[in-house]
């Protein structure tokens, strides 16, 4: 099989994907683009109630049915205080830490007044000043956003239209390196999200018809714990979550494998799924690891918790620094894509 034009297309995806901010709670934008992303390829792609994306890839069984699940929902921040030197303190969304969040720039969508652009600082940031700067231990109880305005008052924030409850987007920064490094903040999970629009496109362009139907759910609130927990058709008897693979001290996992995750935090993925996905990686020569992830968890987690009688599987490209400046490799994305090409035939 011939990837590189389909990774090439995930590539470019992802870069018009991560342009397109969307912390848990604000995902209409990214979610209304990657609709019509499935609509260009052929497919009849829908909102959710929740405000995810829903999309039916055809093929014969739907009592046998396939959820393949990534989530577009990212970290960020939403204005929890404005001080009284007009910065902003902020309340995370999902695991944003402040420790290297620190001297990010940042957007601030207001709800009627336009965005504002700033920059998460310590509060006094200025080592020329500060003497206790090494010693502060980052939390966001000392962080504060300062807004490109001249502002420094809370009625002046608050003239600007800036309100308590306004989200907070961190730029992303991505950049893919020559030697085929995906650098970027929020590769969990929208690289995931560009691969199973990669896999849509595959069938599409082949005019494949699988012998189960498959679906694509692509969900809004995985970071914050319910991303995967309504919205499975009837008939479906499998999920799989195509999530980040984790990369660390521990683990066996590169950025330039497919993870396939054997326990997370919530405890075992389903032994048949994860033993015919080591199968298929051998007997097709797709680079693959197999871990253990000590803190985490899926949406096809979730989706077991809601009540869902089905079969789960979590599978990913590599990346490293999760929740932080993230790196994965084009090898992951290939590996990945080459997986779930034979593990849906």
């Amino acid at each position: 099989m011939e990837t590189k034009e389909y990774v090439e297309y995930i590539l470019d995806k992802l870069k018009e994907i991560m342009a397109i901010d969307s912390p848990t709670g604000f995902t209409k934008n990214v979610a209304d683009f990657v609709v019509e992303e499935y609509k260009k390829l052929g497919y009849d792609a829908k909102l959710t109630k929740k405000g995810g994306v829903f999309v039916d890839l055809g093929g014969e069984d739907k009592e046998d049915g396939l959820v393949l699940a990534a989530h577009i929902d990212t970290l960020g921040g939403i204005v929890k205080e404005i001080k009284s030197n007009g910065c902003l303190k902020l309340s995370p969304l999902g695991g944003m830490n402040a420790n290297n969040a620190e001297a990010e720039n940042v957007v601030i969508h207001t709800r009627f007044a336009g965005d504002f652009s700033g920059t998460l600082q310590l509060t006094n940031a200025s080592t020329h000043v500060n003497g206790e700067y090494d010693d502060t231990k980052r939390t966001w109880d000392v962080m504060e956003v300062v807004i490109d305005e001249d502002t420094k008052s809370k009625e002046d924030t608050e003239k600007l239209g800036i309100m308590v409850g306004d989200f907070v987007c961190f730029n992303p920064r991505t950049t893919i390196t020559k030697s085929g490094y995906i650098k970027s903040r929020f590769l969990d999970d929208k690289l995931s999200v560009s691969i199973l629009l990669g896999y849509a496109k595959y069938l599409k362009d082949n005019k494949i018809k699988p012998s189960r139907r498959i679906y694509n759910h692509i969900t809004v609130y995985e970071e914050v714990g319910h991303g995967g927990a309504a919205s499975i058709p009837e008939g479906v008897t499998e999920m799989i979550s195509v999530d980040m693979g984790c990369v660390g001290e521990g683990l066996n996992c590169t950025e330039r494998q497919v993870s396939i995750c054997a326990k997370d935090s919530r405890g075992p993925y389903n032994y048949d799924v994860v033993t015919k996905m080591i199968e298929i990686s051998k007997e097709k020569n797709i680079d693959f690891a197999v871990d253990i992830y000590p803190f985490y968890g899926s949406d096809v987690d979730v989706a077991l918790c809601a009540g869902h009688d089905i079969r789960h599987g979590l599978i990913g490209a590599g990346v490293y620094a999760s929740h932080g400046y993230e790196r994965s490799h084009i090898d992951g994305v290939t590996n990945t894509f080459k997986l779930l090409v034979e593990y849906c035939k």
